[in-house]
C-alpha cells in the first residue's frame, strides 16, 4: 500500500515536471523577448539550491524516500581559540564539525589554503565553508540538518568562512 502511494506521487510529480518543461519550451520559443526576459531574470543569476529544495519539499514532498541519518541534537562547534584566517576564521580545539545552519552541500573537495573543504548553502542564502576537515560523512547535494556531524577537523583545527552574494561576511557575528 505504501509503495503504491509513493509510486503514484512520483508519477504525478514527473507529469508536473514534464508539463512545466513543455510550458517553458513553448514560452521560450514564442518570441525573442521571452528568451531575453528568461536569460536576464533566471539564466544569468545563481540558483539557490536550498531555497528551491525547501519550496519543492513544501509543495511536492521528497523525491526519494527518507534515509536514516546520525543526529546529535543541540551540537554546535565548540573551540578553544579563534583567529582571523583568509577572510574567515581559524578555530582551534575543535573535535567535530556540525553546520551552523541546515542546507545543501554544494561543494566537497580541495580549496587552496583551506585543504579538504565542505561548502553548505544554508537556507538563509549564505555559503558556509568548513575547511581542513577529514572523515567527511556527506556528499554533494546532500541535505544536511544543523545538528548532523559532517566531518572531523584535522589536528583539531577548523577553517570557516561565510559568503553571501559573492561577499565575505564577518565571521564574528556567527560565532
Amino acid at each position: 500500500m505504501k509503495n503504491k502511494k509513493y509510486i503514484k506521487g512520483l508519477l504525478i510529480r514527473g507529469l508536473l515536471a514534464l508539463i512545466l518543461f513543455l510550458s517553458l519550451s513553448i514560452y521560450l520559443n514564442y518570441n525573442d523577448q521571452n528568451v531575453l526576459f528568461f536569460k536576464r531574470n533566471f539564466y544569468d543569476k545563481a540558483l539557490n539550491f536550498s531555497t528551491f529544495n525547501n519550496l519543492y519539499k513544501k509543495y511536492f514532498g521528497n523525491v526519494l524516500p527518507e534515509t536514516d541519518v546520525v543526529m546529535v541534537s543541540g551540537n554546535k562547534i565548540s573551540y578553544n581559540e579563534i583567529e582571523e584566517y583568509n577572510d574567515g576564521a581559524k578555530l582551534s580545539g575543535v573535535t567535530s564539525v556540525s553546520p551552523f545552519k541546515s542546507g545543501i552541500v554544494v561543494f566537497v573537495g580541495e580549496k587552496e589554503s583551506f585543504g579538504k573543504t565542505i561548502i553548505i548553502q544554508g537556507m538563509d542564502g549564505i555559503d558556509y565553508w568548513y575547511g581542513n576537515v577529514e572523515d567527511i560523512s556527506v556528499k554533494l547535494y546532500d541535505y544536511i540538518e544543523s545538528d548532523n556531524i559532517i566531518a572531523n577537523p584535522i589536528k583539531n583545527t577548523l577553517y570557516i568562512k561565510f559568503i553571501k552574494n559573492g561577499e565575505v561576511l564577518d565571521f564574528e557575528e556567527f560565532i
